[in-house]
């Protein structure tokens, strides 16, 4: 996994509420079995009419919003079935951060193990990131190791919390694979040991 510090970024403003899993990555597109490549399917039936054409009025086919890692959703973000390709979907379309007043719990934990730091902050600032958002493009800068996102516009910040496991796994780049390398010396004499 990419460690994740600072990230700057236009951010997307999807004004939707319990936006579910099947919506992020819908079933048909289920069928691959790498995490890689799902990225063009994300929100793909909200993206395209049923003969494949770009849907103009959609937020991700705003071309102001391009290139965007920050997501902002609504309230109850990631409901709907326990699917790990809707993190693999959000990441590899480029988001590296999302901000929701709610997510759904195991849509939650599959974003930090997968590299995406999704950030709960109270509804009402969502509400005006949303409305500030959508009435021209707004940028921020999320800082991980301070825990806070700065408004460039206005000079805001805004702290977040975050346990410090999560944290931690994120800043290094860390997946649980990862983490049970950093005691392989620790696992070898365990093995040594009840080997002897």
């Amino acid at each position: 996994m990419e460690s994740l510090r600072m990230i700057t970024s236009t951010v997307t403003p999807l004004d939707r509420k319990n936006v579910d899993t099947d919506q992020i990555i819908s079933k048909e597109f289920l069928k691959r079995i790498e995490r890689t490549g799902f990225g063009r399917y994300l929100f793909h039936h909200w993206r395209f009419d049923a003969a494949g054409a770009v849907k103009e009025s959609f937020v991700l086919n705003d071309p102001r919003f391009a290139g965007s890692e920050i997501l902002l959703a609504d309230e109850n973000f990631g409901c709907g079935s326990s699917r790990e390709h809707a993190p693999w979907a959000i990441l590899d379309y480029g988001f590296r951060v999302i901000l929701a007043p709610s997510y759904a719990d195991i849509f939650y934990n599959n974003c930090f193990k997968n590299g995406i730091l999704p950030i709960r902050l109270p509804q009402n600032v969502i509400d005006r990131l949303l409305a500030d958002g959508q009435k021209t493009p707004l940028s921020l800068t999320v800082d991980l190791e301070q825990q806070t996102i700065l408004r460039k516009d206005s000079g805001e910040t805004i702290p977040f919390g975050i346990d410090p496991y999560s944290k931690e796994m994120l800043l290094n780049g860390w997946d649980e694979i990862s983490l049970t390398f950093q005691y392989e010396d620790q696992i070898a004499a365990y093995e040594n040991r009840k080997a002897n």
